[in-house]
């Protein structure tokens, strides 16, 4: 038997593992940062054996509160992810499950492979409506992938989504693939109708860095992207820097910073109320897009969410702000779960990879819905 994880997005560290009844792990800090809680893993030579695997000291991870009512993912293909038994107690989260093959992997959440991403890349820039571009350089040396759906013009709204700044949040490019599939599916009314009047662009993921090394939360230099929008350093913070560049090229009308929460099980939206120069027409219409979505979506809802900043108390260093006080955008920030979802349970998988694409999917229907007063 052997657990490892020395490959794209893996994360534990091995404490003992001799007897399958009893595997002790502990999961590996983001490089640089006290920031841990993703982790994902493979374990084989365990057929047929009733196995618990421990890790410890999760009581001081990022998110502590993310372990109540959590359940681990499982896969034998890196395809199919499904929920095993895990219980926390004592600040240790502990697996319990029988592999049906010598071959098994446990995560998190669903891992989104930078192997994906650059499929997923390949796949949108093979369209006609699509052009890629590299727009810097990561500290590991990684591409800033950016696409540009449709062709930019004076009367169309520029609409921008970016996901990932939290590499451990992989339903985010989750969410990003689905998106993307139905906003370039030339049979879909609902796309071609936003691509008659709006350009996107995309960034399906942020932080490339700290996707491949298996940080929850950080780059590669331990910076938390979502803390330096107002005053990105080339040197520690260039994914935001070369980011917000573009942006500042394009300007910006409507943006969803795609992301996952860990404590809550519920997927929601939080806006921009605590900036200091606050445009309460485009916070109006935030809510609306709120609205629209919850009509369209079952899975989403607008009453769980982070508490309201106060007036003039936003922080500008986080995304959503910065770009409600840069380019009067309306901008905010999507959130899902790691667990289930409260209000829409479905058990066997909890929130899932298909269910965060078809979110995807439907907030382009949102979208559709506010663009005449956007």
């Amino acid at each position: 038997m052997k657990i490892s994880s020395d490959f794209d997005g893996g994360n534990i560290e091995v404490v003992e593992a001799e007897n399958p009844s009893n595997i002790r792990l502990h999961i590996r800090k983001d490089n640089k940062s006290d920031f841990y809680q993703w982790f994902y893993f493979r374990m084989t030579g365990a057929k047929g054996q009733l196995c618990a695997l421990s890790i410890e000291d999760v009581a001081n991870a990022a998110y502590p509160q993310g372990w109540e009512n959590y359940q681990v993912v499982a896969s034998y293909d890196r395809e199919d992810w499904f929920r095993v038994s895990t219980v926390y107690k004592d600040g240790t989260l502990t697996i319990h499950h029988v592999p049906e093959t010598d071959c098994v992997y446990y995560a998190y959440f669903a891992p989104y492979s930078m192997e994906r991403h650059h499929d997923l890349i390949a796949q949108c820039a093979a369209d006609e409506k699509v052009s890629l571009h590299c727009i810097g350089e990561t500290l590991d040396g990684q591409d800033m992938d950016l696409l540009t759906i449709g062709t930019p013009a004076k009367d169309k709204k520029v609409i921008w989504y970016i996901a990932r700044q939290h590499p451990g949040e992989t339903m985010a490019e989750w969410f990003m693939e689905g998106m993307l599939g139905r906003l370039l599916d030339d049979d879909d009314p609902v796309s071609r109708t936003l691509l008659e009047k709006c350009v996107f662009y995309a960034v399906p993921n942020m932080n490339p860095d700290g996707s491949r090394r298996g940080h929850l939360r950080t780059n590669a230099a331990g910076i938390n992207l979502n803390r330096v929008w107002e005053d990105p350093d080339f040197s520690t913070e260039p994914e935001v820097a070369y980011v917000r560049g573009k942006m500042d090229e394009t300007g910006i009308d409507f943006i969803l910073d795609v992301h996952g929460d860990e404590a809550l099980p519920y997927n929601f939206i939080a806006c921009f109320e605590g900036v200091p120069d606050i445009d309460e027409a485009q916070l109006d219409l935030a809510y609306e897009y709120m609205e629209q979505l919850e009509k369209i979506s079952p899975d989403f809802q607008t009453e769980v969410g982070y508490p309201k900043s106060a007036a003039g108390k936003g922080n500008l260093g986080m995304a959503t702000n910065q770009f409600a006080h840069r380019y009067n955008a309306v901008s905010m920030t999507l959130e899902m779960p790691f667990k289930d979802t409260e209000k829409t349970p479905y058990p066997e998988s909890g929130w899932s990879p298909d269910r965060a694409a078809k979110l995807g999917r439907s907030s382009l229907d949102a979208l559709l819905a506010i663009l005449p007063r956007l």
